[in-house]
């Protein structure tokens, strides 16, 4: 539970949320929910906001006025489509784009906060209770960019990778990259993939040559 906390908390808010691949919807079992739902706001609440001149603060603020205007209206919206704000939802100080760490409960796929890709430091935490009913509603998104599995059964944590449709998968990690590693997404998150030997296909064009076997067609 541990480690699930820490990497969510990692996936989401490093650099407020600004990450291409912010994990922003996370599904946990319903056998732990209220625990993670616990630490995961103590250990945001712990964040320390401000600016990038303070080296002892741990969450920044948005790239800009438009982004931090973004972000704010996503967190309204969250709490008039009947999410509970459970951590957050406002704007931090009176200076600057500082929106407070956020964190929603009782949140359902069908919010606008779980279909949409904030770019902000807005989590969405939802139960689940089999494997089934998470792979089908992970699934059920125009996004596929990363996703996190964090288990003590590494059997089925791969089992579970095998069946999201997700670019990246990490397992009991997050945001791990490697120059070996192919980077890239699926569905609506992007075509092609960077580093690794795959990101050579970007540059290469493939010809295909023809020869009957019976000799040449008259």
């Amino acid at each position: 539970l541990t480690v699930a906390v820490d990497m969510c908390h990692v996936g989401l808010f490093l650099n407020q949320g600004q990450c291409c691949c912010a994990g922003s919807r996370i599904y946990v079992q319903d056998t732990i929910y209220d625990a993670f739902v616990q630490r995961a706001v103590e250990k945001a609440r712990a964040m320390k906001t401000g600016a990038y001149t303070d080296s002892t603060a741990d969450h920044g603020p948005q790239v800009d006025e438009i982004q931090f205007n973004r972000v704010l209206g996503y967190i309204e919206k969250g709490k008039s489509e009947g999410a509970t704000c459970t951590l957050g939802g406002n704007r931090h100080g009176t200076k600057g784009y500082f929106v407070e760490p956020t964190i929603f409960t009782d949140v359902s796929d069908d919010m606008t906060i779980a279909k949409e890709e904030i770019f902000g430091p807005v989590m969405s935490v939802m139960k689940f209770s089999s494997d089934d009913e998470v792979v089908k509603r992970a699934n059920a998104t125009m996004f596929g960019l990363g996703a996190g599995i964090m288990s003590n059964n590494i059997g089925r944590a791969i089992g579970l990778a095998h069946q999201i449709r997700a670019g990246s998968v990490w397992i009991n990690s997050y945001d791990d990259f490697s120059v070996q590693a192919p980077f890239g997404g699926y569905k609506a998150s992007g075509h092609g993939r960077e580093k690794g030997k795959e990101m050579m296909d970007n540059y290469l064009e493939t010809k295909c040559v023809f020869v009957p076997l019976q000799g040449p067609k008259c």
